[in-house]
């Protein structure tokens, strides 16, 4: 629990310093940041549970042979795998809480999460007025504002560009300070502005016998703009607009998105099967004619009997068919090339929910007997080791997903490649654990070396 705590919170830093620009800045409450890393948390379980367990595994048993522990384990008669048979059960239960939890639990998080971040990055920033910059943050409105006081609230040098649609006309008001705040739950922004100008400009009165243009400007002490904050309030989007993503569907979603768009695409196949049928028919026939030397040109002539005009005529609509089927082809192979693609997608998150469990066991395999063979406890050697093993499954995990994506390789030896490559490394080290071997002490390859060098040296004597 300990290590999964320190992952999970490792993971969640990584979260904040990708979207720091997204969540500060633009007054969110405390609950809404809050309700965000705890789905964020959720989402990386699937990362956090496997690495976690390596950690954990590596530190439990590098402990246990660090204090003679274990010696004392196999002195009694006990073997190395007896003495991991708790261990087995409680990572097994592990595993299987991890596939409910990736059936279950994932795609709800996921929904919630993506849904919250897309709403928490479309929001516009509480920082309403930069200065010495004209923000349009507000509809219909551009606002300068030349310095600001020491509290944030004063404001110097203000200009205000407000451009009236209904009417036709520009507005500008300048006031040499002001001091804004924000009326009750955030409804407006209140600027109460002092020695200032506003400047209008309007068309002429159309009765008028002068239709010039009108310009009117008012001298002021005081004067109140307001502006409304409806805009800056975070809205919520449909999560249905997000349930169609694979990582929000369960396995029961997943198979049945697979088997209607498969369905889909062996009936646009067997559609334009039927539409090229008879051409493809008529090139076997001809072909077979022009083999066997049966073919006529002059006698077996389609268009022979038929005048200028009509021969014309039945080339331009055999054209028009010809080149209809073709574009009727291309697209349906680009449209079949799509649905395949979205199929082999849907495959990806539908074998990741059964590898995430199965990885966990295979990293306690690899976790369990590597902490015993190099006997060493805390939070130094394990640590290291433990990252190594597990970048070298991410690595070789995400390029078996990239190639299942991207069509270079089947389902399952893309999903499960990473499992069939460290499973034999987690059985030979269980083998040199339980044999005592000193796959990673020191002082033997030291003395080794030094043999090959002495004995390298009297060779040269």
């Amino acid at each position: 629990m300990v290590t999964f705590f320190i992952v999970m919170f490792v993971l969640l830093m990584l979260f904040l310093f990708k979207y720091i620009d997204d969540l500060i800045g633009k007054g969110f409450a405390w609950y809404i940041i809050l309700e965000l890393m705890m789905y964020a948390s959720a989402t990386n379980v699937a990362m956090a549970l496997p690495l976690s367990i390596l950690l954990s595994t590596i530190m439990t048993y590098g402990s246990l042979g660090e204090n003679y522990e274990l010696v004392a384990i196999k002195s009694a008669g006990i073997s190395l795998v007896r003495a991991m048979y708790p261990m087995i059960i409680i990572v097994s239960i592990l595993s299987v809480s991890a596939f409910i939890f990736s059936d279950y639990m994932l795609p709800v998080a996921n929904l919630k999460y993506f849904s919250l971040l897309y709403d928490v990055r479309q929001q516009r920033s509480a920082n309403l007025l930069p200065e010495g910059v004209f923000s349009p943050s507000f509809p219909g409105y551009s606002i300068r504002v030349e310095k600001k006081g020491a509290d944030g609230q004063l404001l110097y040098g203000i200009i205000i560009y407000q451009k009236d649609e209904a009417n036709n006309n520009n507005i500008v008001l300048r006031a040499k300070e002001g001091r804004m705040y924000r009326t009750a739950r955030d409804q407006y922004l209140v600027l109460k502005l002092k020695d200032g100008v506003r400047y209008v400009e309007s068309p002429g009165d159309a009765n008028s016998f002068n239709q010039r243009q009108r310009f009117m400007r008012f001298r002021f002490k005081d004067m109140e703009q307001k502006l409304d904050l409806s805009a800056f309030k975070l809205k919520r989007t449909d999560q249905d607009a997000f349930k169609s993503a694979f990582q929000m569907m369960n396995l029961k979603q997943l198979r049945d998105y697979k088997k209607d768009t498969q369905h889909h695409i062996d009936s646009t196949n067997i559609a334009q099967l039927k539409a090229i049928t008879p051409i493809m028919r008529y090139f076997v026939i001809e072909r077979t004619a022009k083999s066997t030397g049966k073919y006529l040109p002059g006698k077996g002539d389609a268009l022979k009997g038929l005048k200028t005009n009509e021969q014309l005529s039945a080339l331009s609509n055999a054209s028009s068919e010809a080149r209809a089927i073709s574009t009727m082809v291309k697209n349906n192979s680009q449209v079949t090339a799509d649905e395949a693609h979205e199929i082999r997608r849907s495959t990806v998150e539908f074998q990741k929910k059964y590898t995430l469990s199965a990885v966990c066991l295979v990293l306690f395999l690899i976790g369990a007997p590597l902490g015993a063979i190099i006997r060493k406890g805390g939070l130094g050697l394990p640590v290291v080791v433990s990252v190594a093993f597990f970048l070298i499954y991410y690595i070789i995990s995400t390029i078996g997903e990239k190639s299942v994506k991207d069509g270079d390789m089947s389902p399952i030896l893309g999903m499960w490649i990473s499992i069939f490559i460290l499973t034999p490394i987690g059985l030979f080290l269980s083998y040199k654990a339980a044999t005592d071997s000193a796959l990673f002490d020191m002082d033997l390859y030291k003395r080794y070396l030094n043999k090959i060098f002495k004995r390298k040296e009297a060779q040269s004597n």
